[in-house]
């Protein structure tokens, strides 16, 4: 009888030792690991050396959380890469005018024996780079507080179709000048939806806005009532926007290399999608044979 209780207790002791250099090893292992995963950088994950108790379940869930931390801190350095992106970008915007205008600032006040329509064409210029950094920093504004869910929207049934032929007809005159004639297509029943009015003012006059910036003709502009939803389909010409533009084409400040040397903020589309989302609607965009195309889609009510 004592000889088995002393096999029993030998044997016991050798798996608790077993047990016991197991968990040492594995924790051991685990520290080793941890000092991997402190070098910057690395997509290391824990492994198991043994298994032994519930260190594995304890390895899943630090391999769980370390994932989670790493794709918050992959967003936070997109998020300030876009950040620095786009201070850059409305720096160049807003410097470019101010630099002009005071280019001419500096001929007026140099050229005291000036005719009064030199005096004059040089005020003009001036104004006009003063009205574009208004501008910008009018949609900087706008952009600003609608991201920041600022702005009240005061919802009623609005007919876009007025709407839309209204905003076209503001914009008559910058055809004429770009020498083509748009093509109009508007239902030729009412179509309404529920919306705020300067949301939806805003979102078609950035739409036709961007059309004259990037277009280089065959300009398209339809209305459509397609089962219970408004469907709105801008398209031009364009030399000034490449596939590789079509992922960020809505993003904030975004504008392309070739669109850099035209007077754009990259914040037009980004308020049309802005304000197409927060009331129910949604804006997409494609590029195909050189034809660019914007699409905002509402749902409709009788």
């Amino acid at each position: 009888m004592y000889m088995v209780l002393t096999g029993i207790l030998l044997v016991a002791a050798v798996v608790l030792g077993i047990w016991v250099w197991r968990y040492k090893k594995q924790t051991e292992y685990m520290l080793y690991q941890i000092g991997i995963l402190e070098q910057e950088g690395t997509n290391y994950r824990l492994s198991s050396y043994c298994r032994v108790g519930k260190t594995e379940q304890l390895i899943e869930e630090i391999n769980h959380i370390m994932d989670k931390n790493r794709s918050t801190v992959a967003a936070l350095k997109r998020g300030n890469r876009s950040y620095r992106e786009s201070i850059i970008s409305i720096s160049h915007d807003i410097r470019t005018p101010l630099t002009s205008a005071k280019g001419y600032t500096q001929m007026l006040l140099g050229e005291n024996g000036a005719d009064a329509e030199k005096q004059r064409a040089y005020m003009e210029n001036i104004e006009r780079r003063i009205d574009d950094v208004t501008g910008m920093l009018e949609l900087l504004f706008e952009y600003a507080r609608l991201e920041a869910d600022e702005i009240s929207l005061q919802y009623e049934k609005l007919n876009l179709g007025n709407m839309f032929a209204d905003t076209l007809s503001l914009f008559y005159e910058d055809f004429v000048r770009t020498g083509f004639e748009p093509s109009i297509d508007i239902a030729g029943i009412p179509v309404y939806i529920y919306a705020d009015s300067h949301g939806v003012k805003r979102i078609l006059e950035n739409l036709v806005k961007n059309a004259l910036v990037h277009g280089t003709g065959d300009y398209r502009f339809s209305l459509l009532k397609k089962g219970d939803l408004a469907e709105i389909t801008v398209s031009n010409r364009t030399d000034s926007i490449e596939d590789k533009d079509m992922e960020r084409i809505f993003d904030r400040f975004y504008t392309t290399d070739q669109s850099r040397t035209r007077r754009t903020t990259g914040l037009g589309l980004a308020i049309v999608k802005l304000f197409a989302e927060k009331m129910g609607g949604k804006a997409e965009a494609g590029l195909e044979k050189g034809i660019f195309t914007i699409k905002v889609v509402f749902p409709t009510v009788l």
